[in-house]
């Protein structure tokens, strides 16, 4: 054997073995872009659905608070009011609530209850309108409670979730959730203090 066959060997071997190492490196090279379109396809999906689930609680909450505030205009009128408008838009928020506390963060999470728990208490306002022994002084709280802290809750909420959207960001932000946060608080247990009080004065008069 020559030294230009041994060469010529030598050069096809390194051609082929180069070959096999391109064709190696640009697969590895497709798989890592593959790999990487689908990790973002999967973020742009998760996103998309907190996205969702934001605008439904949004939309919910809002849906809730106006139905109740409604409830009680239409009974300080004297109409009839339907009671299942308000207790369909209670249900709808309770299961976009119930979704919720599963995939929030804490301090989106942390609004969301406090929210939650004000709804709540504005529904019973509502549902005790009917039967109150001082109709003008529960009118006046009822609607004082619909139209201010319940609003700013529901306000609140909705900042929070745009927040946290990355839509509107806030450099003074957390200051703002924190006082928002324990005012709605504050107000609601205040109110349902009142409205303990007043159960018990009627069970004893009873």
């Amino acid at each position: 054997m020559d030294l230009s066959s041994v060469a010529v060997g030598l050069i096809t071997a390194g051609g082929t073995l180069g070959g096999v190492m391109f064709n190696e490196f640009a697969s590895q090279k497709r798989e890592r872009r593959a790999d990487q379109q689908r990790m973002q396809e999967r973020d742009e999906r998760a996103q998309q659905a907190r996205r969702d689930l934001y605008a439904r609680l949004n939309a919910t909450a809002r849906a809730y608070r106006v139905a109740g505030r409604d409830a009680v205009r239409a009974t300080e009128r004297g109409e009839d009011v339907e009671s299942a408008v308000l207790d369909a838009a209670k249900e709808a928020w309770a299961e976009e609530y119930s979704q919720a506390q599963m995939a929030l963060s804490k301090d989106v999470l942390e609004v969301t209850s406090a929210l939650n728990r004000a709804l709540g208490v504005g529904y019973t306002l509502a549902k005790q309108l009917p039967i109150s022994l001082s109709p003008d002084a529960t009118y006046s709280r009822a609607n004082a409670w619909f139209g201010g802290p319940l609003s700013d809750g529901v306000y609140l909420l909705r900042v929070i979730l745009r927040h946290d959207l990355g839509v509107e960001v806030q450099p003074d932000f957390e200051r703002s959730r924190t006082r928002g946060l324990t005012v709605l608080d504050s107000e609601r247990r205040s109110l349902e203090h009142q409205l303990d009080a007043e159960q018990a004065r009627a069970s004893r008069s009873a």
